[in-house]
């Protein structure tokens, strides 16, 4: 069911964004050679706990799932599109490395991810990411009142496909509010002018993925969390919780 959100939900939904935005920022600055996965996980761990939030990622278990999510990061790294678990893995020069935090304020979610070079990257890399955010930036841009959701689908997709990459297939963003995940889907890929109206006090984390090789196949490894590309090109995501207002669309996971 979709649910709108009313001025006190969203204040709410800002203070649970900004933790989510001052971890990211925190993992990002961390996120160096030498450095393993876990290591950035006990460090978002420790934040979100000082900051008086709580994770919305750790023990999470959808339908689909095999088991609870064990970690209050996903950590994406080259190949893998989402949904990376933290383990030992020892950062290397040159990876690229999602990065996806989740946490809830007095009930309220806030859902945001950056992808971050580590230390020196290829230009490759450095377009795939750059391209990744301004395909969000360009959905975002379409979240306001009398769109609907298919303009904010058809403007991730554009970005995406005029810069030859592919898109994570049947993968995309959410509504969001007293839960991570909330209706409706959004899809990086639509028509414009179709789907439900976009209405004053929806939430969405608009979230597109891309992958280098151009290709949309995905694979899920053995751990049933774990989303990689199937030619083993590199993948990217950005996502940031964008509030639909009478003004226009407001970004909730800013510091």
């Amino acid at each position: 069911m979709v649910t709108l959100k009313t001025e006190n939900e969203l204040a709410t939904m800002r203070e649970a964004g900004r933790v989510v935005a001052r971890t990211l920022a925190a993992v990002a600055d961390a996120a160096r050679p030498g450095t393993t996965l876990l290591e950035l996980d006990t460090l978002a761990a420790d934040l979100i706990a000082s900051l008086g939030a709580g994770s919305s990622f750790r023990g999470y278990r959808p339908a689909w799932a095999p088991t609870p999510y064990p970690g209050v990061l996903c950590l994406s790294v080259n190949d893998v599109v989402v949904h990376g678990i933290p383990d030992g893995r020892v950062l290397r020069e040159g990876d690229l490395l999602s990065v996806d935090c989740g946490a809830y304020v007095d009930g309220l979610h806030g859902d945001a991810a950056v992808t971050v070079a580590v230390g020196a990257v290829d230009e490759a890399a450095e377009r795939l990411s750059r391209t990744t955010a301004e395909a969000l930036a360009a959905g975002i841009a379409q979240a306001r009142p009398g769109n609907r959701l298919g303009d904010i689908s058809h403007a991730v997709q554009r970005v995406a496909r005029a810069a030859g990459y592919g898109q994570a297939d049947g993968m995309g963003g959410h509504g969001i509010g007293w839960k991570m995940h909330e209706a409706p889907d959004v899809p990086n890929e639509g028509r414009p002018g179709r789907g439900m109206p976009l209405r004053a006090g929806l939430v969405l984390a608009i979230e597109p993925m891309l992958i280098e090789g151009g290709g949309d196949d995905h694979r899920t490894l053995d751990d049933g969390w774990t989303v990689a590309t199937l030619d083993g090109s590199r993948a990217a995501h950005w996502e940031h919780t964008v509030a639909i207002t009478e003004a226009g669309p407001v970004i909730l996971t800013l510091p």
